[in-house]
């Protein structure tokens, strides 16, 4: 990835903006990863267009500069360091998978929200594997943590701690408010036609296919950039996304067809639109079934630990 013309739909009307997706691609991607048929890693491309964004400046080496640090390339011996960042991740997900949540709460300035999880998901890392039993990493970087939430169980109001960037249009102040899975009210200091429109894509747009936790010590969060390039700015807070979830963290449903992945729980949609919550004055907490609680992140540091079974 990497824009050549970030500004491109700068001046287009933001519900047109909000239309300009490939569908027929998106639709034969969206296939193959849910269906575990292929390896895939998205990686960064620096381009002048791309860093000028980002910088001020069309300093195409210096925007290598910031993405080797944010993707251990400037580590003595980067593969060693990916795996153990990705073993380090892995850790985080057996933790959450061990304390049986049902569900995240995140509590922050202007965000009480709670997101219902399916039992039959686990926590996944960025580390996959194909139907065939091949093991790859699918983002470089990856600071998260993430499983596949029930689409009917989103209460509550969530305001966006960072800003959406997409070829050139922007929200900025988003909120939203869900009601049983569902956005029904959408607020925006800057955007707020263009996200309304993204949220009425289709029957899934308005609900969350993903929930990711990353705190302060994300490599990319501690750069302080805003990169306006999803694949980076999602990894620099936790986040939820709009629309299609994922297969991986639910065993058998690769090989659902969409009615029943929607039958099963998981959200099927043509968009997928990571939007960030999360930030130092965000906590998250996880709540189990019987109602106890167990923190999980507290003023940006991940603080559950995968002994953390005792209810409190």
């Amino acid at each position: 990835m990497g824009d050549a013309d970030p500004n491109l739909f700068h001046d287009v009307d933001p519900v047109r903006a909000a239309r300009a997706e490939p569908l027929r691609l998106r639709k034969t991607n969206r296939d193959l990863t849910l269906r575990l048929a292929r390896a895939w890693t998205v990686i960064a491309c620096p381009t002048e267009g791309w860093a000028n964004e980002v910088l001020g400046t069309p300093d195409v080496e210096r925007l290598w500069e910031e993405i080797a640090a944010v993707t251990r390339l400037d580590a003595a011996d980067p593969v060693a360091a990916w795996r153990a960042h990705i073993d380090a991740l892995e850790t985080r997900a057996t933790a959450l998978d061990s304390s049986g949540f049902d569900a995240i709460r995140f509590t922050g300035p202007g965000t009480e929200l709670e997101i219902g999880l399916l039992g039959a998901a686990r926590w996944k890392t960025a580390q996959s594997t194909t139907s065939w039993g091949q093991d790859h990493v699918t983002n470089l970087p990856t600071e998260e943590v993430f499983t596949t939430p029930d689409r009917a169980r989103t209460e509550g109001v969530v305001r966006l701690t960072a800003p959406l960037h997409w070829y050139g249009s922007v929200v900025e102040g988003g909120e939203l408010r869900f009601e049983d899975g569902r956005v029904v009210e959408v607020r925006a200091e800057v955007g707020e036609e263009f996200l309304r429109s993204k949220v009425a894509a289709d029957e899934g747009a308005s609900r969350v296919g993903e929930v990711a936790l990353v705190d302060s010590a994300s490599a990319v969060g501690r750069r302080g950039l805003v990169f306006r390039s999803l694949l980076f700015d999602e990894n620099a807070s936790s986040h939820i996304a709009l629309g299609g979830g994922y297969t991986d963290p639910v065993d058998g449903a690769s090989e659902m067809s969409d009615d029943e992945r929607i039958a099963a729980g998981i959200n099927s949609s043509t968009i997928h639109v990571d939007v960030m919550i999360g930030g130092p004055e965000v906590d998250v907490t996880g709540v189990r079934a019987d109602g106890t609680t167990a923190t999980v992140i507290e003023q940006g540091e991940w603080v559950l630990a995968v002994a953390d079974h005792v209810p409190r």
